[in-house]
């Protein structure tokens, strides 16, 4: 399967797997000049902006590991570009990230994780 399409399977899942847990959606796939943002919740009162990370099992690394230090600085420039648009001044926010980890043979999902507050 290509790389987007597998991705865009990711956030597809992690978004619905969102919404049983009561989260409301806010954005999908937002983009501005400053980076992305795979999904825009809220989760009770704060914004939460999250990034998915889909691995196939037994990697090498936990599929958080791959958020590096500079895709965090433009998840953080894409949402404060976001939260001005919305005319959201400091609002309750954090960033986390969704874990979804395909079986290696099947190409299903077989497991998803949250980490709240990644970084």
């Amino acid at each position: 399967m290509k790389t987007q399409l597998l991705g865009a399977m990711g956030e597809a899942a992690a978004a619905d797997w969102l919404r049983k847990k009561r989260w409301k959606i806010l954005a999908m796939n937002y983009r501005c000049r400053l980076g992305e943002v795979d999904i825009i919740a809220r989760d009770g009162g704060e914004y939460v902006f999250v990034e998915v990370k889909l691995r196939r099992t037994g990697g090498y690394a936990p599929a958080a590991e791959y958020v590096t230090p500079a895709k965090q600085r433009k998840l953080r420039l894409a949402a404060e570009s976001w939260l001005a648009e919305n005319e959201l001044e400091d609002p309750p926010c954090r960033f986390d990230v969704v874990e979804v980890y395909l079986d290696r043979e099947s190409g299903r999902i077989e497991r998803l994780n949250l980490i709240s507050e990644a970084f």
